[in-house]
């Protein structure tokens, strides 16, 4: 996917059912932070924007609104719906440099990510930025417990917002934060009130930029003392003996073939043999990328990390086949 400037970055907001994340939506199309954002709102979203931010019409609706910024409502195609935006916008009809996708409560994300890695006229403009996703810190452990749509959303986040800190104890929101680690180490957590998370706290977060160096807090790696029988879990793979480039390629590719379904985002800085810089890939489900990324510094100590969040995956397979692929 290119990362040319003119390309406009997205941002998909997910979350649960009741999360807050209708009321974040609604800050971003009243306050006046100084973007132009493009609001792409799923009509099967559990409330939807206010009514008086949008026109009653029936049809599909493009709005632009008093701060600047515009409302889509999506009843058909997203490949669609971008198109006509950029239409629109190369045209001077609209003006607006940056998305945000809702997708509704009880959605798996991964649809939504994947059509930026297979439509190339999508590809071609816009750059996929991160997904952000909001949990209730009140009822999200139940959330959890009872729906796989959560977790999904919680496991493709890049950012996890906490919702409710007002209605929530100290005590659900340290424990809530600790699983949402456990399940997807790779992102970072944030806690908002009422929807007022900073504008830049949703924006340019980086999550599917190929060059973005993994960080994960490798504390919550260790702890395994944890209750929840969740679905979606995470596991991490390092060494810092180099891969053999065709082994790892044949490896990997076996795997998706068989758990893709299954792989819900993955993501690594690798150490190939042969080669002076780091590789950087990524994917979502079958679907899976890589690049070069910066130069080894001299002196630096080489080594690979992987994270893999999925449903039910078996990590013994998983981590010793990559040990197979080492050189």
């Amino acid at each position: 996917m290119s990362s040319q400037p003119q390309n406009v970055p997205v941002t998909i907001l997910t979350g649960f059912l009741g999360s807050g994340k209708t009321t974040l939506l609604n800050r971003i199309l009243r306050e006046d932070h100084g973007h132009r954002i493009a609001v792409i709102e799923n009509e099967f979203g559990e409330e939807g924007v206010d009514n008086e931010l949008l026109m009653q019409n029936p049809d599909e609706q493009i709005v632009e609104l008093n701060n600047g910024c515009i409302c889509c409502t999506v009843r058909g195609d997203l490949v669609r719906i971008l198109g006509d935006l950029r239409k629109r916008r190369d045209a001077g009809e609209i003006a607006f440099d940056r998305v945000v996708i809702e997708t509704t409560g009880m959605a798996d994300p991964s649809p939504v990510a994947q059509t930026f890695f297979i439509d190339d006229d999508v590809a071609s403009n816009y750059l996929l930025d991160a997904v952000v996703t909001v949990v209730d810190s009140v009822h999200g452990e139940r959330q959890l417990d009872e729906h796989r749509e959560a977790q999904e959303q919680v496991a493709f986040a890049d950012r996890l917002l906490m919702s409710k800190p007002d209605l929530s104890t100290e005590e659900q929101r340290e424990r809530l934060r600790a699983r949402l680690l456990r399940m997807n180490p790779r992102a970072s957590v944030r806690t908002m009130n009422f929807g007022d998370a900073p504008i830049d706290e949703i924006l340019d977060i980086r999550g599917f930029n190929l060059n973005a160096i993994l960080d994960i807090d490798p504390d919550f790696l260790d702890d395994e003392e944890h209750t929840h029988s969740d679905e979606v879990t995470s596991f991490v793979f390092r060494s810092k003996k180099a891969f053999d480039p065709a082994k790892l390629e044949d490896f990997l590719s076996g795997l998706i073939q068989v758990y893709g379904p299954d792989m819900l985002r993955y993501k690594g800085v690798l150490f190939m043999k042969g080669s002076d810089r780091q590789t950087v890939f990524q994917g979502v489900h079958d679907m899976m990328g890589a690049d070069l990324g910066r130069r080894w510094k001299p002196g630096e100590s080489r080594s690979s990390k992987m994270v893999f969040i999925g449903r039910n995956l078996p990590r013994e397979l998983f981590l010793q086949g990559l040990e197979q692929c080492l050189a």
